[in-house]
């Protein structure tokens, strides 16, 4: 049940190849995203020139806004590139889903090696692969969460966008000025369903490896304990990872759920080599120490991760390391542990 370093740098490396998977579906569909308004932003600037042309008393009622056909058209032209956009996203995400459940087999075989004995892999014990069948059913069972979660996306976009433009006006001295700031309120709201769409990739793509690392602990449970919460413990990661980086659980139990976009990684832990009925000595593990890395941190660094509150309650003592993280419950989503807010930490 020791981390070796070997293990780390598995570890390490899986993650390396997450990240540049979903760098990857962020180029992918950022670039979709901008080539799709860049068609749509000269549709909707003639409509708002054309709207504030026509406005009686320095404004444009809603009603008016409503009725005016290029705004129609140029909502209805919105409305197929959004279609398309979902497509783009499904195909993207789901191209990656198999990649990602293979590479958390392979990964998972290596976690479990590097933490025996040297030299001493498949003596006594051995590890089980799981069938194609299983590993079809886990992507099967992510495709069908992607296309649940990029289904509303269309018509969510739309709606913001509709309720942004379809409302009073205030036209001031210059109309075209006016239509300039529309159309950039616009384009904001159209990129909230790129935003989504990112969320939507990451999660699913990491949580799909999650899924096969857990079936594959499954069919090896004799040999393994539990399964342990790794953080990147830098300064891009949020108090709350930072809180459960080193923590364990038992086999049965999902995660690491972290917030969305997270990127912390679930490291399967195998059982003590004297159980595994290794005579021999063995190492302690080379999980770090959260609390003690952060302590050699930077004032500034430290100050940056948890922000000034939230880091002076807790050099007070008047919070501990275990409050800093909240499990929290977002409809449409699974439940995940999140930053606990200041005002609460504070109460």
């Amino acid at each position: 049940m020791a981390v070796t370093a070997e293990t780390l740098r598995i570890v390490d490396r899986l993650r390396a190849d997450l990240d540049r998977m979903t760098d990857a579906q962020t180029l992918a569909l950022t670039r979709a995203w901008v080539e799709a308004w860049d068609v749509l932003e000269p549709e909707f600037e003639t409509a708002f020139v054309e709207l504030l042309a026509g406005a009686a008393d320095g404004k444009v009622s809603r009603a008016v806004a409503a009725k005016n056909i290029r705004l129609r058209d140029a909502l209805q032209q919105a409305r197929i590139m959004l279609n398309e956009l979902a497509r783009t996203t499904d195909g993207v995400i789901t191209n990656d889903v198999g990649t990602a459940v293979l590479d958390a087999l392979d990964g998972h075989e290596a976690l479990i090696g590097s933490q025996l004995p040297p030299n001493t892999a498949g003596a006594s014990v051995s590890f089980t692969r799981m069938s194609p069948e299983a590993l079809a059913a886990i992507v099967e069972r992510t495709t069908e969460q992607i296309h649940s979660a990029t289904k509303p996306l269309p018509a969510d976009v739309e709606r913001v966008m509709k309720r942004e433009l379809i409302r009073g006006i205030a036209v001031g001295e210059n109309p075209r000025a006016t239509a300039r700031r529309m159309l950039q309120q616009t384009e904001q709201r159209f990129n909230g369903g790129l935003t989504r769409a990112l969320t939507i990739a990451r999660t699913e793509t990491l949580d799909a490896h999650r899924a096969a690392t857990k079936a594959s602990e499954k069919a090896n449970k004799t040999i393994l304990e539990g399964w342990e919460w790794h953080a990147s413990l830098t300064a891009r990661t949020c108090p709350s990872c930072w809180a459960k980086h080193g923590t364990r659980y038992p086999l049965d139990q999902d995660g690491p759920n972290d917030h969305q976009n997270g990127r912390c990684a679930r490291v399967t832990i195998t059982k003590s080599w004297k159980d595994l009925g290794f005579d021999i000595e063995e190492p302690p593990s080379l999980t770090q120490d959260a609390q003690a890395v952060f302590n050699n941190l930077t004032p500034e660094t430290q100050r940056d991760i948890m922000g000034p509150k939230r880091l002076e309650l807790l050099q007070s003592g008047e919070i501990s390391w275990a409050d800093l993280s909240t499990k929290k419950a977002t409809a449409g989503w699974r439940d995940s542990y999140t930053a606990t807010p200041v005002k609460d930490l504070a109460a």
